[in-house]
């Protein structure tokens, strides 16, 4: 077996046997890509790190520094932590599921391909769309809250102007090859994970007597209690479950973007190893940061303080900054709403990525124009970028009153959105093993096996469509119209896409025999990949935390 040396070198020839083509060189092996494949045009640059990052960045954002203040307020330390833990377990069941199909079948624009493989091309269609919208109006919210954050420290300054300057430059960083987004992705995400860490370390300092106030302990575990009472009267245990309950949909959206890992599986090295590797410490990361956060933020900050809910979007609203002036330490706002302003552009940055890449699947599978699988020579498919992208500009809107209107409006459909994802592809799991099982493909065959088969699937699955159809349980209490479609506009739009698509083109469910295992494995399976193991004792370091 001959091997490319160098640092650069990851695909290296394929395996000689006598049923063997020609051995290719590392250019072949991406000119074939580039030419033919379930790929397209996409070039497999991204190391484990970076897929793993990309996961942690597009799941780290605002929904926690920021919205886990109104999770605390309406649940209760403890109804909130019980609340993002348990989400945890779904979110578990999805990862585990797509970890057994990205490793078998790595390509991008996951999703859309195995619900329409193995379920029905309407789902995937439905499923590939909704996601997609979820993300490029995602990015729109973002740009906007980069302004706002701005604000904080030049109350005077437009808006519009950040909305601008920052659509530019993340767009023109997906416009750069992959490798580079994943640089900066690395980079970006880090910022992340050093600031939740090290809220970690202080929460634990000022827990233990650091802080102004001494001991705390779980003071505000007694007062003013565990759990909130949210919404309900007279009725205090009712109240504190519909606490709780409200909770699950703030954080489904926190949790959401762990799933970009499997959006990445089509431009990552040696996918058989790395993707399962970056789904296990992913999770395993995002879950301690998520509780861990939450466990500290209940401990350090009363849920009736009247800061969770002021209803600002820069540093004044966060609990991670409430907890450092309860705790009397006055420099922290500035230096959390500095890293609020990279954990905001890191998400966009995910936002156009993971939008662009859907759209390369949706068009693999015939669900979107054959245009957006055109790429630059360097493997970046230029139109998907360009079209996600053009959707930021929605972030304008918050320009005026009406249009901020609207804006809101689209913005609740990203909500539910990740729900009825995960849902698709837990079902989608489930379609893939009965899959295997006809053709007699063993599960133990597999490059990663899941655990609690197919059960845990079937876990995810139930609890998912239960929070998808009672999520928007506060608009019966009482009864308001608007609540209503605003909660389920998003679940109404799938289900348009998904009987719209069965209508006009007349779609029948895949049976297990003859779902596709084939196109975009057997090409993994003739390649070989060349691992790089670094030299230097940092990058030694590095590759035993993220490789």
């Amino acid at each position: 077996m001959e091997t490319k040396e160098g640092a650069n070198a990851t695909i290296s020839k394929p395996l000689e046997s006598s049923h063997s083509p020609k051995p290719a060189s590392t250019h072949d092996v991406e000119k074939a890509e580039h030419e033919i494949g379930t790929t397209v045009h996409l070039q497999r640059r991204l190391q484990s790190r970076h897929l793993q990052m990309i996961a942690i960045g597009g799941t780290i954002g605002t929904g926690l520094f920021i919205g886990s203040g109104g999770a605390l307020a309406n649940a209760g330390p403890a109804g909130a932590l019980i609340a993002y833990a348990f989400v945890g377990t779904l979110v578990y069941s999805v990862m585990v599921a797509l970890g057994e199909m990205a490793t078998y079948i790595p390509i991008s624009g996951a999703f859309t391909a195995y619900a329409a493989r193995f379920v029905d091309p309407s789902l995937g269609f439905a499923m590939g769309w909704i996601y997609w919208f979820s993300w490029a109006i995602t990015f729109a919210l973002e740009l906007t809250a980069s302004g706002f954050i701005i604000q904080y420290w030049s109350p005077n300054l437009n808006i519009g102007i950040f909305i601008g300057v920052f659509w530019a430059v993340i767009t023109a960083i997906n416009f750069l090859p992959v490798s580079f987004y994943g640089e900066v992705e690395f980079y970006f995400a880090s910022i992340k994970v050093l600031t939740v860490v090290g809220f970690l370390i202080f929460g634990i300092c000022i827990d233990a007597g650091a802080g102004q106030n001494g001991y705390l302990g779980f003071h505000t575990w007694s007062s003013p209690g565990a759990f909130a009472e949210h919404i309900v009267e007279n009725n205090p245990a009712l109240a504190k479950f519909v606490g709780f309950w409200a909770v699950l949909i703030q954080a489904g959206f926190s949790y959401q973007g762990t799933e970009l890992v499997a959006i990445a599986a089509g431009e990552t090295m040696n996918p058989r190893k790395t993707v399962p590797a970056a789904i296990k410490k992913t999770f395993y990361r995002i879950l301690l940061f998520f509780v861990g956060a939450i466990f500290f933020i209940g401990l350090l900050v009363p849920y009736d303080n009247q800061d969770l809910l002021n209803g600002t979007t820069d540093a004044a609203s966060s609990p991670f900054v409430i907890a450092a002036k309860l705790a009397g330490v006055p420099v922290l706002p500035s230096l959390i709403n500095a890293v609020l302003l990279t954990v905001v552009l890191s998400a966009a940055n995910s936002n156009v990525y993971s939008g662009s890449r859907i759209l390369v699947g949706l068009a693999n599978e015939g669900f979107a124009p054959r245009a957006l699988t055109l790429t630059t020579n360097g493997g970046v498919p230029y139109v998907a970028v360009a079209f996600t992208a053009a959707f930021g500009l929605l972030g304008f809107m918050n320009e005026s009153s009406s249009g901020g209107t609207v804006f809101n409006w689209l913005v609740n459909i990203t909500g539910v959105a990740g729900f009825i994802s995960w849902t698709c592809i837990g079902i989608a799991h489930i379609a893939f093993m009965r899959a295997l099982a006809a053709r007699g493909v063993s599960r133990d065959t597999l490059p990663y096996k899941a655990m609690g088969q197919p059960w845990f699937t079937w876990y995810g699955v139930g609890f998912n469509i239960l929070i998808i159809l009672t999520q928007g349980f506060t608009s019966f209490m009482p009864w308001s119209t608007s609540n209503f479609f605003v909660a389920y506009v998003s679940l109404i739009l799938f289900v348009v896409l998904y009987v719209g698509h069965k209508l006009v083109f007349r779609t029948k469910f895949v049976k297990a025999i003859e779902a596709d295992l084939d196109t975009g494995r057997t090409e993994i399976d003739e390649m070989y990949f060349e691992e790089v193991v670094p030299a230097t004792w940092y990058g030694k370091m590095g590759h035993w935390l993220l490789g």
